[in-house]
C-alpha cells in the first residue's frame, strides 16, 4: 500500500516494507517499548510476511543511536563453514552449495536486546517480540504482490530445491495475490526462538534440526559452525556531510562506500546545481563510480584482509575522488554489478531512541533451500565470495563475505536526525546519495525524496548491460543530455521497483517525527 504522505508523530515512529510488520513495531512502542524492541519485533514479522527478502536464516545490520550520544552498530554476518567443498568455478548462486555461510540475524537482535536492556532500560519481555510474527506464521497473512511477483519469476529455479515448494507453494501453486498464507514450521521455529532466547537458533535443538537439513541438502553448515557464529557490536564509521555527520556500519559491509560517496559530494555546492537535472545526476553517478572503484579493491573482512577506512574516508582520498569527476564526460564503466534483496526497518521512539536496520537472505529467496522441517529459508551469501584465491573476498574457512548492506543514520548535533536504508545490494549507496542529497541539501519530506526519479549503475534481471538504469519521468532532455555525456543510458519504468524499496524517518529538534516508505513498495511509516 503506497503511503498517501509522509506520516508525522510526536509519540515515536516505526516504517518498514510491510504494514502489518510496521504494526507489530507500533504495538510495542505503545506498550511502552523503545526502539531497539519495536524493531526485533518488526524484523521478527518481516521474516514471516516478506519471505522473499529476509529470514531467519540470513544477516542483518543495526545503527543504534539516541540524544545522549550513544551510538553503537550490530555487524551480523554468518561466517563460512569449517569445512567447505572444493569449487571448480565460481560458487553457485542457488542450491545447496550457495549455503556456505551460517545465518547471524537472529544473533543481531540478541545482541540489539541487551543494549537495550543496559543502555536503554528496556522493559519488553524478549517472547512478547515474537507474538506478531507466530501469529502471522501460524495464521497466515495476505500474500503481497511483491511475493507474488518475486516467486513467480523465479519458479522455475527454486521449485526444485529441497524443501521450497513445500513450504512456500504448499497445495502445488504460487500462492495468489491476497490469498491467506501460512507457515506453520517457521511458526514452531519463532516459537523456540521466543521461548528458549536467540541461541536457541545456535545452540538448541531447532540449530541442531537445521545443520541436519542443511546437511542432508548438500550444503556445508553443521552444527558447530552455527554454534560459533556470533553477531559484532561495534563502533561506526562516520564522514562530515553539511554540518553533521553521516554514519555507518565497518566492513566487510559497503557501509564505507555510501560514506566516500557522500564525502565526495560534500565538495561540491549542491544547491547551485537543480535536483534531477543531468548535471545533478552526472555528478551523482561519477562519485558513485570513485567509490565502486575503491570498494572492489579494498573491502572484504579485516579479519582476513585489513582495510584502509581510514585512508578511504580521508580528506585527501575524498578530495582526490573529487577531482576525478569530469562534470561534461562520464568515466567508461566496465565493472561487474552485484544483484541482491533486503528489507529496511526504521524505528525511533518518544525520547529519540533510534534504530536503522537492515536484514537480508541476499538473493531474492536466498539459496531456495529450506532447513529440514524447521521451515527456515537459508541464504545465499556465500556466493558473493570469489573463488579466486589471490582476491582480498576469496572463500576460506570462518571468513565472512563481503556484505552491500549498509543502513545508516544521519546525526545533527550529535543527535538522530535522519535513519534510512534501502534495498537493492549495489543499487543501495546510488539509492542513498539520491535520498540523501534530496533530503539534506533540497529540504525534501520523506516521501517526497523517496518518490522522485532514481537510478542503477549496473545490470538487472531484465538488462543484462552495465548501463546507467534511470526511471523514465526523469524526462527527455535529462536523457539527452546524459548520452551526451558519454553514458550509455537505459529508460526503466517510473516508481519501479528495480530502484529499491527505502524507508526514512526524520528526527526534528523538538522530538517530533516524519517517515516513509518508499512508495515502490507494500510498506508503510506508522506513527504514535
Amino acid at each position: 500500500m503506497q503511503n498517501p504522505k509522509s506520516v508525522g508523530g510526536t509519540g515515536g515512529m516505526v516504517t518498514s516494507p510491510h504494514a502489518l510488520a510496521s504494526e507489530a513495531g507500533r504495538d510495542v512502542l505503545r506498550a511502552g517499548g523503545n526502539a531497539i524492541e519495536a524493531a526485533i519485533a518488526i524484523g521478527a514479522a518481516l521474516c514471516v510476511t516478506y519471505p522473499h527478502f529476509t529470514g531467519l536464516g540470513g544477516d542483518a545490520f543495526w545503527v543504534i543511536g539516541d540524544r545522549d550520544g550513544m551510538l553503537r552498530t550490530v555487524s551480523g554476518i554468518g561466517q563460512a563453514a569449517a569445512q567447505l567443498p572444493a569449487f571448480d568455478s565460481a560458487i553457485p548462486a542457488r542450491g545447496a552449495e550457495s549455503a556456505i555461510t551460517t545465518a547471524a540475524t537472529v544473533d543481531t537482535w540478541h545482541r540489539a536486546y541487551e543494549i537495550s536492556k543496559s543502555a536503554w532500560s528496556g522493559t519488553q519481555t524478549w517472547s512478547s517480540l515474537f507474538d506478531r510474527a507466530i501469529d502471522y506464521a501460524s495464521e497466515g497473512f495476505p500474500v503481497t504482490p511483491s511475493q507474488h511477483f518475486w516467486q513467480t519469476l523465479r519458479a522455475g529455479e527454486l521449485n526444485a530445491l529441497p524443501g521450497f515448494a513445500g513450504t512456500f507453494a504448499p497445495h502445488g501453486n504460487i500462492p495468489a495475490i491476497d490469498e491467506r498464507f501460512a507457515q506453520p514450521a517457521l511458526a514452531r521455529s519463532i516459537e523456540r526462538i521466543a521461548r528458549f532466547g536467540a541461541r536457541e537458533f545456535y545452540e538448541g535443538d531447532l540449530a541442531e534440526r537445521m545443520a541436519r537439513g542443511l546437511q542432508k541438502a548438500g550444503s556445508p553448515v553443521s552444527a558447530s559452525d552455527l554454534a560459533r557464529t556470533h553477531a559484532r557490536d561495534e563502533t561506526p564509521l562516520r564522514v562530515a556531510y553539511r554540518g553533521g555527520e553521516l554514519v555507518s556500519l565497518r566492513p566487510p559491509t559497503q557501509g564505507v562506500t555510501t560514506l566516500q560517496i557522500m564525502g565526495t559530494l560534500n565538495r561540491f555546492d549542491l544547491r547551485s546545481i537543480p535536483e534531477g537535472s543531468a548535471d545533478y545526476y552526472h555528478l551523482l553517478v561519477e562519485a558513485v563510480k570513485c567509490a565502486f572503484v575503491d570498494r572492489d579493491r579494498f573491502v572484504s573482512d579485516p579479519e582476513f584482509n585489513p582495510v584502509p577506512v581510514e585512508q578511504m574516508l580521508s580528506a585527501a582520498t575524498l578530495d582526490a575522488h573529487a577531482r576525478a569527476i569530469n562534470p561534461r564526460e562520464a568515466r567508461a564503466w566496465p565493472h561487474v554489478f552485484r544483484p541482491g534483496d533486503t528489507v529496511f526497518i526504521g524505528a525511533t521512539d518518544s525520547q529519540g531512541r533510534s534504530v536503522s536496520v537492515l536484514q537480508t537472505v541476499y538473493f531474492d529467496w536466498g539459496s531456495g533451500v529450506v532447513a529440514g522441517d524447521t521451515g527456515v529459508l537459508w541464504h545465499n551469501r556465500g556466493a558473493s565470495f570469489s573463488t579466486n584465491s589471490a582476491h582480498h573476498n576469496a572463500v576460506q574457512p570462518g571468513k565472512r563475505p563481503f556484505h552491500t548492506l549498509n543502513p545508516g543514520m544521519y546525526l545533527k548535533d550529535g543527535r538522530p536526525h535522519l535513519l534510512f536504508g534501502t534495498q537493492g545490494a549495489d543499487g543501495q549507496p546510488q539509492t542513498l546519495a539520491a535520498i540523501l542529497t534530496r533530503l539534506i541539501d533540497y529540504g525534501m519530506d520523506p516521501l517526497t525524496a523517496l518518490a522522485r526519479p532514481r537510478f542503477l549503475l549496473g545490470k538487472t534481471f531484465s538488462d543484462t548491460r552495465d548501463a546507467l538504469k534511470l526511471e523514465e519521468d526523469a524526462g527527455a532532455d535529462v536523457f539527452a543530455t546524459l548520452a551526451a555525456r558519454g553514458h550509455e543510458v537505459s529508460a526503466i519504468a517510473a516508481q519501479s521497483p528495480l530502484a529499491g524499496h527505502p524507508g526514512v524517518i526524520r528526527i526534528d529538534t523538538d522530538g517530533s517525527a516524519l517517515g516513509a516508505h518508499d512508495p515502490r513498495s507494500d510498506g508503510r511509516a506508522l506513527a504514535i
